[in-house]
């Protein structure tokens, strides 16, 4: 390293740019996928334009009073999304951290059940909706068949046309799909502890129950909070499952929104309005960007009361 003395405190030194140079590429890709689409978007919200037409009309905030004062799908959409989050995230850190922490204590058979369970996240979402549909087929399905054979049922119910059934459906999609993954999270953060603690705790008489609790969720404090903003991130921006699921795989379901909009959610609505119904590029683009500051503004926050309860804790 090379210097220079510039008087007799301060030093300049040369810089080396071989970090610079190899950091350019991702850089570079960086800004141009991810910081410009998210600036081009924020400025084709205050436009009305159909992303064809090369004349963009400005509209200034009136697609943004447009969204809460005129859209009641739109606010539908919201509280749809907001109910999963609300539902579905609790639900997968629940069955992760259970699961992962049974794996945890029992090694015998670990690597197959880990597998089996992960198979599901890697699962195309059109198999998904495929296999959904045709289990709660109201004629065909399997578990109207099931049911109906216990005499739980007495006749086969209309689970795909009905608003809280469907809801109970796209939620254990979401449920079945991602629980492997956040059970190989909390299971390789569980296996980064110390052995030692839970040796120890052991031998002063503690059971697994209080193992669990007192050593092994304070340890993986940080993974719960990692999960729970990327699961928070994921459920506003569901659209795979309830999209794939009344796309028509099932005889008589094909419907936008599912019955009475009840699985409509944001990002189905900014794939409506942009690019199958209305082909409206700059309205679309105001509820992208309504979408981005709430997941923006949910997640610092769900940081910081992480990050604060540690501190009250520690």
């Amino acid at each position: 390293m090379v210097s220079y003395a510039i008087g007799k405190k301060r030093t300049l030194r040369k810089v080396n740019p071989w970090p610079y140079i190899f950091s350019a590429p991702f850089l570079i890709a960086f800004f141009m996928f991810s910081v410009y689409p998210i600036l081009f978007s924020f400025q084709l919200s205050a436009y009305n334009w159909n992303g064809i037409s090369p004349v963009r009309k400005y509209v200034g905030l009136k697609n943004y009073i447009r969204l809460f004062t005129g859209d009641t799908l739109f606010m539908k959409a919201l509280g749809n999304s907001a109910l999963f989050v609300v539902i579905i995230v609790p639900l997968q850190l629940v069955a992760g951290v259970v699961m992962a922490y049974a794996l945890f204590r029992f090694e015998k058979g670990r690597r197959l059940f880990q597998t089996m369970n992960f198979l599901p996240y890697i699962t195309t979402p059109v198999a998904i909706g495929v296999i959904f549909a045709y289990m709660f087929d109201w004629n065909s399905g399997i578990v109207n068949g099931v049911l109906t054979h216990l005499g739980i049922l007495k006749e086969n119910y209309a689970w795909l046309h009905e608003v809280w059934s469907a809801r109970m459906i796209v939620i254990l999609m979401c449920l079945w799909r991602c629980a492997g993954y956040y059970m190989t999270i909390y299971l390789s953060a569980m296996l980064a502890v110390p052995q030692e603690q839970c040796e120890a705790a052991e031998i002063d008489g503690a059971n697994s129950r209080q193992v669990f609790f007192r050593i092994i969720l304070p340890s993986v404090r940080n993974t719960t909070v990692f999960l729970m903003i990327t699961g928070l991130i994921g459920c506003f921006q569901l659209f795979d499952e309830p999209v794939q699921l009344y796309s028509g795989w099932s005889a008589g379901v094909s419907n936008v929104g599912g019955p009475s909009y009840s699985v409509y959610t944001v990002i189905w609505k900014f794939y409506t309005d942009a690019y199958k119904a209305n082909n409206a590029i700059g309205y679309a683009s105001a509820e992208a960007m309504i979408l981005f500051v709430l997941i923006a503004i949910l997640s610092l926050i769900s940081f910081f009361v992480s990050n604060r309860k540690g501190d009250e804790d520690a």
